[in-house]
């Protein structure tokens, strides 16, 4: 490549401290922002996503480092390594948030019964589970319920509208008993935030 650019009027020293490390850079945020979005579907059951993902995380790996040992006296190969690194692991949490794939186990907590809240989950269609229980304070309630992730925001905005100090925690959930048509359920919904990422 460098005796490419040569030929065009780059210079070596333009090469080594400028065009390679920005060329390590963005192969280490490629690879990493790969590797999120690769251990994301791997948590969300996508086999055949998951394996097409780690052959690009590896090749580009590969280049990257092959570039590093070829510049080994190059203190700015390293920068670009590491500020790679942490720019990629940044740029694959942000497309793990926008495309908010697979789903999560919300638990809610409340003193007083949810009612609305269980009259707006029954509109919605979501599955829930309503217990009563003892907390430090006296009775309590405890609502349990499965959603996809691109559902939770309204959720967890309509808990607090009911409720502003409502306890709640989220998790995020693997397997569930349905999960070969929660599986098919959620492709649809995978392809079109991802078409309409790259349109962007």
């Amino acid at each position: 490549m460098q005796e490419f650019l040569e030929s065009y009027g780059v210079s070596e020293q333009l090469f080594d401290y400028l065009i390679m490390p920005l060329l390590i850079f963005c192969a280490r945020v490629g690879d990493v922002s790969i590797n999120t979005l690769r251990i994301m579907f791997m948590m969300n059951g996508k086999k055949n996503i998951a394996p097409f993902l780690g052959f690009f995380e590896a090749l580009i790996w590969l280049m990257a480092i092959g570039q590093i040992f070829q510049n080994i006296d190059n203190p700015l190969s390293y920068l670009a390594y590491a500020a790679g690194f942490g720019t990629g692991t940044y740029v694959g949490m942000y497309f793990d948030e926008k495309l908010a794939l697979g789903r999560v186990l919300v638990r809610v907590i409340t003193p007083e019964p949810m009612t609305e809240l269980m009259e707006f989950m029954k509109e919605k269609n979501y599955r829930f589970t309503n217990v009563g229980g003892e907390g430090r304070f006296g009775k309590v309630n405890l609502l349990f319920t499965v959603m996809k992730r691109d559902s939770l925001k309204d959720f967890i905005a309509k808990v607090k509208n009911v409720d502003e100090k409502a306890f709640y925690t989220i998790e995020g959930v693997k397997r569930v008993s349905e999960d070969d048509l929660n599986l098919m359920d959620d492709r649809p919904s995978f392809r079109s935030k991802l078409l309409s990422k790259v349109r962007t």
